[in-house]
């Protein structure tokens, strides 16, 4: 049979399936559809009605949302590989995100904000439920302030400046300017809905300034064209969206995802005077670090913690060791949330769901237990080991 000739085949058998998906649906509760179609999927796409029902399933996040919060950016490359090969990108419902998702239902916005920390070992999928809180914020209209790899910023800088305004700290304004385009890629119709407005003037140079009254989109759009000035719209930007919070006009999530790497003891920057620089000393950092203080409400910090992110501590994968003394105290008090290696239920899934999209083939019961002895349910070494197969 040709390659066009299983295409098609292909095709047909998925329209037949959701032909016959669609019809239970409308005859059937979506858990009994869920236990005796597939098991190792779920229908219920929406995070917000994630719960236990769900848990240890696949879910896939439809496309368009994919497009509009996650720009690429936001997902782990090794994951945004196997999604595009999959044609769609899904996620397994795990404990600790559907933990982070009832905190967030039932916190009391009207208190300073809260933070949860997920830590782990490299590779047991910190990354990929923070990309489940993510679409769960999306879906609850909350402002998404999402930091994807700060790290990334201080080993591989596009361009290093002084700061206009301050000469001492450090600037990396085209990094500031694309991380500007990637918010309002994800918050663009959530803020052309809410119209937030600046509360004050801010002045860029001696012609040019935001009057008190502006768009907030406008002001973005500002940075965004001109990057020289990123830095400090983004710095503009956070303050505007802790008074509108504390204002009730929106609720905000903020994630970063590497936090540690803030807190790291050198990156690979130089100043003027050709000496190291510590993360401290660079206005992104500064900004980011300022947003996070509970010192407003209507808001969470969803934070992960991670070995690679920073090469001076990598010993051990405890928030206090990651972090430092100044970083643990500067984050103090936080909710810990630890991600471990996949259950047998998981990887059963896991293998399910990587069977039905032909990525593992002609694998039997000895195959599978093979692959759960080499790698002990650790999430990232499964996706290494199944490349191949």
């Amino acid at each position: 049979m040709s390659l066009t000739s299983r295409l098609l085949l292909q095709y047909s058998y998925r329209l037949r399936w959701q032909k016959q998906y669609s019809t239970l649906v409308n005859v059937f509760p979506k858990d009994i559809i869920d236990e005796q179609f597939q098991s190792f999927r779920t229908i219920e796409s929406n995070p917000v009605n994630h719960n236990e029902q769900h848990l240890n399933r696949i879910y896939t996040i439809p496309s368009h949302i994919v497009k509009t919060l996650y720009q690429n950016i936001g997902i782990p490359k090794n994951f945004l590989t196997l999604s595009t090969a999959f044609n769609e990108c899904s996620l397994l419902v795990r404990n600790p995100a559907l933990e982070v998702i009832s905190y967030l239902e039932q916190a009391d916005y009207n208190r300073p904000i809260n933070k949860y920390v997920l830590y782990g070992k490299f590779g047991t999928g910190k990354s990929m439920t923070l990309m489940h809180i993510l679409h769960y914020a999306f879906i609850k209209q909350m402002i998404i302030v999402h930091v994807p790899s700060p790290n990334i910023w201080f080993r591989f800088p596009k361009e290093i400046a002084n700061l206009y305004k301050s000469p001492d700290i450090i600037d990396l304004p085209i990094d500031a300017g694309k991380w500007l385009l990637y918010f309002k890629s994800q918050n663009n119709d959530l803020l052309s809905k809410l119209d937030l407005k600046i509360s004050r003037d801010y002045q860029w140079n001696i012609r040019e300034k935001a009057s008190n009254g502006t768009s907030l989109l406008e002001m973005i759009e500002f940075g965004i064209n001109r990057v020289r000035y990123a830095s400090s719209v983004i710095d503009a930007l956070l303050m505007e969206l802790k008074e509108a919070s504390i204002a009730g006009k929106c609720k905000v999530l903020t994630a970063v995802d590497g936090y540690n790497a803030f807190w790291s003891d050198q990156t690979g920057i130089r100043n003027d005077a050709k000496v190291w620089v510590n993360p401290r000393q660079i206005s992104l950092t500064l900004s980011f670090l300022n947003f996070i203080k509970a010192d407003w409400c209507n808001g969470a910090a969803v934070l992960t913690l991670d070995a690679k992110a920073c090469k001076d501590r990598r010993e051990s994968d405890h928030p206090r060791y990651l972090l430092g003394k100044d970083g643990f105290e500067c984050l103090d008090p936080f909710i810990p949330i630890l991600l471990e290696n996949y259950n047998k239920a998981e990887f059963e899934s896991l293998m399910e769901y990587y069977k039905e999209r032909k990525w593992i083939r002609d694998i039997d019961a000895d195959g599978l237990a093979e692959i759960w002895a080499l790698t002990i349910g650790h999430p990232l070494e499964i996706r290494q080991i199944c490349k191949s197969l």
